[in-house]
């Protein structure tokens, strides 16, 4: 089915990907763009339409989205409620709002509009607070929904109460926090975000046992709080051939293999591992600089990049901020991960040594998706389209778990055994990209 419109106005732009997000069993796909559009895609439908090569002008059916609407504002951020599985909220950076949306109901209006309190300055001015992320809490607890804002707290809505939040949790900063994450207990949150910082809550006290009240909300002050710039500067190696400075950081994912490592993303597409228990980073990832390339790195500074973990093994999937790709990194944990901080190269077995990835695409990556059971990758693109004209174009790669060594690969393809779904498929024009594990083979270039 589809409702809701297309802006059709000539002189508008429609923007990219902006954040990806699959449901709990891999079932349906939810997107969102910078233009203000939130469509839910059958994945198995997708999946085919992908192997179906088409000419670059035709236009996508949107009857065959189950759900395809333009609430005519910038989203930035997109969530399934993993205790049902037919909403999806959504966020933006320039509205105070959370919108859900049920995909089971017919209506391109949002069945609950949760809103941010507003803030007063000391002159009566009130402040605007976009929302850069969102999630709910875990199934065992369907009624919490989270939201981090551009004024660095993180507000926590019950809808069985009201429509405002009844609990911030707040730093001591007013900068943007762009990412955050919840334990699978929905006792610890997390967040990070303009500052370089990450920071922790513990929801039952921790040490900041005290809660500031007032009659209407609580404030939480964070449990822990940890610079990364800081963490950076200990390694040895790094420290001595780069400058460590200061880093937004993009996004942060808990490992859903492994719940104490919490990935982080930065706005120079650094990637690393920090471990939450010992507060120490156990990898990092340090791709060439974005000059190198000579990219336009001021295209980039409207999207907040938003890797993802594969959840059926250890490999963090990022865009590249800085060329046409996405870097599959192995951050397997144990120091045969060549982005582990104590690797060491000269004691591997070359033979048989782990690799990171990077992949070219025809566009640059803004978000990526892994699909919950078999490992698929959805890439969202910045690509700017016609405002009349949406459609897709999917890339069909086939990569394997244990990231093939060059020579395997070389030796796979002249054998014959990478067959035409280990290449690229162009599938009409598009702000889609996809990449499978299905075929257990693997298309794409070392890097370190």
């Amino acid at each position: 089915m589809s409702f809701g419109g297309l802006d059709h106005q000539g002189s508008c732009k429609r923007h990219g990907i902006s954040s990806l997000e699959f449901d709990s069993k891999g079932i349906y796909l939810a997107s969102v763009t910078k233009s203000g559009c939130l469509m839910v895609h059958d994945f198995e439908t997708l999946y085919c339409q992908s192997n179906v090569i088409s000419p670059w002008w035709l236009k996508e059916d949107e009857a065959k989205h189950l759900l395809h609407i333009s609430p005519y504002q910038q989203l930035d951020a997109v969530e399934w409620n993993p205790a049902n599985q037919d909403e999806v909220a959504c966020t933006s950076l320039r509205s105070s709002e959370v919108f859900i949306f049920d995909v089971a109901y017919v209506s391109a209006e949002p069945v609950e509009v949760l809103r941010k309190r507003p803030s007063i300055t000391s002159h009566s001015c009130d402040i605007p607070k976009g929302l850069s992320d969102v999630a709910f809490a875990s199934s065992n607890d369907s009624s919490r929904v989270f939201a981090s804002d551009t004024s660095g707290s993180i507000n926590i809505w019950d809808r069985r109460m009201s429509n405002l939040p009844y609990l911030e949790l707040t730093t001591n900063s007013r900068s943007a926090l762009n990412s955050l994450q919840i334990n699978i207990e929905n006792q610890i949150v997390l967040g990070a975000g303009k500052q370089g910082i990450i920071y922790m809550w513990d929801l039952r006290g921790g040490r900041t046992t005290a809660a500031f009240q007032n009659p209407k909300e609580a404030y939480y002050p964070p449990m822990a709080s940890v610079k990364l710039a800081l963490l950076l500067e200990k390694i040895e190696s790094l420290k001595a051939q780069s400058d460590i400075i200061l880093k937004e950081i993009h996004s942060i994912s808990l490992d859903p293999s492994c719940l104490h490592r919490l990935a982080f993303h930065l706005d120079d597409g650094w990637s690393g591992v920090l471990d939450i228990h010992s507060l120490e980073l156990t990898h990092i990832h340090c791709p060439p600089p974005a000059w190198l390339s000579s990219s336009n790195m001021s295209a980039n500074l409207s999207y907040l990049r938003k890797p993802s973990w594969i959840s059926t093994n250890e490999i963090y999937v990022a865009g590249s901020s800085s060329d046409d790709g996405v870097y599959l990194l192995d951050f397997y944990a144990d120091t045969s991960s060549p982005c582990h901080v104590d690797y060491r190269e000269d004691v591997v077995n070359t033979s048989g040594a782990r690799q990171n990835r990077f992949i070219p695409l025809s566009e640059g990556v803004t978000a990526c998706a892994a699909h919950p059971l078999d490992g698929s990758i959805v890439a969202g693109t910045k690509v700017c389209l016609d405002a009349i004209v949406f459609s897709l174009k999917l890339f069909i790669l086939a990569v394997v778990h244990e990231m093939l060594p060059s020579k395997l690969l070389q030796d796979a393809m002249k054998e014959g055994i990478l067959g035409l779904n280990a290449y690229p498929l162009f599938f009409q024009q598009a702000s889609l990209l996809m990449i499978s594990q299905r075929h257990h083979s693997w298309r794409g270039d070392d890097c370190q």
